[in-house]
């Protein structure tokens, strides 16, 4: 696609580009077809992250992290790796969602503990709301955590946990009060190891193969107080506060995804001949690409202004419930159109635009439904 200046990034930022684009191509881009075969990504991969600085860059320097609040460090980690079309780093989820919960509701005990292994990469974090009966509704969570005095003792199980199998804390969504509604919610810290703490097996999904995603479950686990994250009773205000961040991160990288499938589509019309002359040059073909080039930067000039607003403190939770929907449902329709432009070859697996298409379905599935996005922006608008 031709350049075009984003003035969001300032020279660090391009610096740290870089180092990121360096690694993805180094340590991840020449192993992710076997990973992907695995269904998993080697546990040593997140150690060479943590070396290379790629993770939680907001954990404060007492707990072994650099302390940047800078979000545009952790775009850059997305935009690279849809760059580079890797879908099984679960960097994302452990970066942008989970650890932002151990940084502002755990104890300073809990953050010494748990933090300098998430910098590190020695710790692998998941966090487990979605039930086989409760998905969107989290309201309808069923797994139980019963106060024992000293300890919860938590019985329950989840579904679809991103980052499942290699998980060494798991963040449980669980009632510590049944009558209570959603004031009856909290969140437990579950740690590889505890006695009764199973993982199932590792999903086959349509696409993201290489990204392990498991069942969960929990059998009587004793979970000491100690483990408790933030107030009992507080889980469902927690979740909430933090959703607008984990919908930006999905929002961000979609647009990037966006990008990726024009440049895809630009390549091979430039390459790819018919009736004597390359595709690109049909107007059919030309108009198609222009409308995918405009509506992915379009795409990215909404996420870009997000950004600027979350480094504000300005993200408000309609604002990334619209970018959200909108930008995974831009990657889903280009992405069917990148197949189509690409004909018999897009659906071959060999090529990257069909594993784009395939790893695309899940973005407006995941960190709620366009369907809950346009619920929260319809309430919002007073309707």
């Amino acid at each position: 696609m031709p350049s075009t200046t984003r003035d969001i990034f300032d020279a660090e930022h391009e610096d740290f580009r870089s180092t990121v684009r360096s690694f993805f191509e180094k340590e991840v881009t020449p192993h992710h077809d076997q990973w992907e075969k695995d269904g998993v990504v080697p546990r040593e991969l997140w150690l060479k992250a943590g070396e290379a600085g790629l993770l939680c860059f907001d954990v404060p320097e007492e707990f072994g992290g650099p302390g940047i609040t800078d979000f545009r460090f952790n775009q850059i980690v997305s935009e690279e790796q849809a760059r580079s079309g890797a879908n099984g780093p679960g960097f994302s989820v452990h970066t942008d969602i989970i650890v932002p919960y151990l940084i502002s509701l755990g104890t300073d005990e809990q953050k010494q503990r748990w933090l300098p292994g998430c910098v590190s990469g020695e710790t692998i974090t998941a966090i487990a709301m979605t039930e086989p009966g409760a998905g969107s509704d989290l309201q309808g969570v069923r797994t139980t955590a019963i106060d024992k005095g000293d300890h919860y003792v938590l019985n329950g199980s989840k579904t679809f946990i991103s980052n499942g199998i290699n998980a060494d804390l798991v963040i449980v969504v669980a009632r510590t009060d049944p009558e209570a509604g959603h004031k009856g919610i909290s969140l437990l810290v579950v740690e590889r190891g505890m006695a009764g703490f199973e993982r199932g097996r590792n999903l086959d999904k349509v696409g993201l193969k290489a990204q392990d995603t498991a069942e969960l479950s929990f059998t009587d686990v004793e979970v000491p107080k100690e483990n408790l994250l933030g107030n009992e009773g507080e889980g469902f205000i927690y979740l909430m506060m933090n959703l607008p961040q984990e919908r930006l991160a999905i929002a961000m990288q979609a647009a990037a995804a966006c990008e990726g499938l024009v440049e895809m589509c630009l390549s091979y019309a430039k390459e790819r001949e018919a009736f004597g002359r390359s595709i690109g040059k049909f107007q059919h073909n030309r108009f198609l690409i222009a409308e995918m080039a405009t509506e992915a930067r379009i795409a990215q000039v909404f996420v870009d202004d997000c950004i600027k607003k979350h480094l504000d403190g300005k993200l408000d939770a309609t604002l990334a419930s619209m970018a959200k929907w909108w930008t995974t449902e831009l990657q889903n329709k280009l992405a069917g159109q990148a197949v189509q432009l690409h004909g018999g070859y897009g659906y071959m697996m060999e090529y990257p635009v069909a594993r784009a298409f395939v790893d695309s379905r899940i973005s407006t599935i995941y960190g709620g439904t366009t369907e809950i996005q346009k619920e929260i922006i319809g309430r919002s608008l007073g309707l």
